[in-house]
């Protein structure tokens, strides 16, 4: 049945036998742009047609501390840049918030421009251990020739990218699976996790990880009562789910969400009451492959990847 409400959240995964959630999909902005972030979606019924009313607007250390009372071990702290000139700065604010949030793994994050490398191979060598790219917000074609080395870089050093590709909740000049793939032709080894399972592509994101051994699926926004209106999954969703198991992550896009934390876990729950999946499953996406993926090891109760490379 999955939790009723956050006060169960923590508790039910013990359960499951793992010491917590690992969350690949989550953001921490500089206050400014968190409050820009926040004015957008309080706009949403003119700019996507609904309501978006933000559940978990704190500050800064309420959200920490909301995270750590559900039981997250691990996560990503997310940042993404609009326009040329952000990435950088961004991806050094996010560096020191994951420096001083013992939770929160380093990540950066890109924007075709041409110190993209400059500062990509910086976050590196600071220990980042994974980026974000924004094809929807940042409004720019991920197959440029001045991005086609950092996607190299990352697949050389095995750091996953969480690329939000697909057209949700608004269809971009380059949004699409079909745009990504031409990318992962280019760079087969790098390791690729389509935000929000490539909603509303949902089918076309299974079959893109069915060719590519590197590329994942986050449950970001996906089955929630929020969503499944306008982006229903496939029929054979949990079927499919069964054979990439190992590469399906939890992620939820807190603080962002119009409903609670608990409600994305439940429609995980849901998934993993299919044949073949259960409590296995459940132990995978809500922690085991996301440590994995982030390098958690024993921080978070997983074990050592490979020299931080994936197959």
């Amino acid at each position: 049945m999955g939790p009723g409400s956050d006060a169960e959240v923590a508790g039910l995964v013990r359960g499951l036998g793992v010491p917590g959630l690992v969350d690949v999909h989550v953001h921490f902005l500089p206050e400014r742009v968190q409050r820009k972030v926040w004015a957008y979606f309080d706009d949403a019924e003119r700019t996507y047609g609904l309501a978006w009313p933000i559940h978990y607007r704190g500050s800064e250390g309420q959200r920490v501390a909301t995270l750590r009372a559900l039981g997250v071990v691990g996560y990503a702290p997310l940042v993404y840049p609009h326009k040329p000139g952000m990435a950088e700065w961004l991806t050094e604010w996010v560096l020191e918030f994951a420096a001083r949030v013992p939770e929160a793994v380093p990540t950066a994050t890109v924007f075709p421009e041409p110190s993209v490398i400059g500062y990509l191979e910086t976050a590196l060598r600071a220990g980042v251990r994974c980026v974000k790219a924004h094809v929807q917000v940042g409004g720019y074609d991920p197959r440029e020739p001045v991005l086609d080395p950092a996607w190299g870089m990352l697949a050389e050093a095995g750091v996953p990218v969480v690329v939000h590709c697909g057209h949700g909740p608004l269809p971009g000049e380059f949004t699409g699976l079909p745009v990504f793939e031409e990318v992962l032709r280019r760079h087969p080894r790098l390791t690729a996790v389509l935000a929000h399972a490539g909603m509303p592509e949902t089918a076309r994101a299974l079959d893109l990880a069915g060719r590519y051994s590197r590329v994942y699926l986050d449950t970001t926004m996906v089955g929630v009562e929020f969503t499944l209106r306008s982006a229903p999954l496939p029929p054979d969703w949990t079927a499919r789910l069964a054979d990439l198991g190992d590469r399906v992550v939890l992620g939820t896009d807190f603080p962002s969400i119009p409903y609670s934390y608990a409600e994305q876990l439940r429609a995980i729950w849901d998934w993993a009451q299919a044949p073949g999946l259960g409590e296995p499953f459940l132990r995978a996406v809500l922690h085991d492959n996301g440590a994995r993926l982030l390098a958690l090891g024993e921080h978070a109760g997983g074990t050592e990847p490979d020299s931080g490379k994936l197959t």
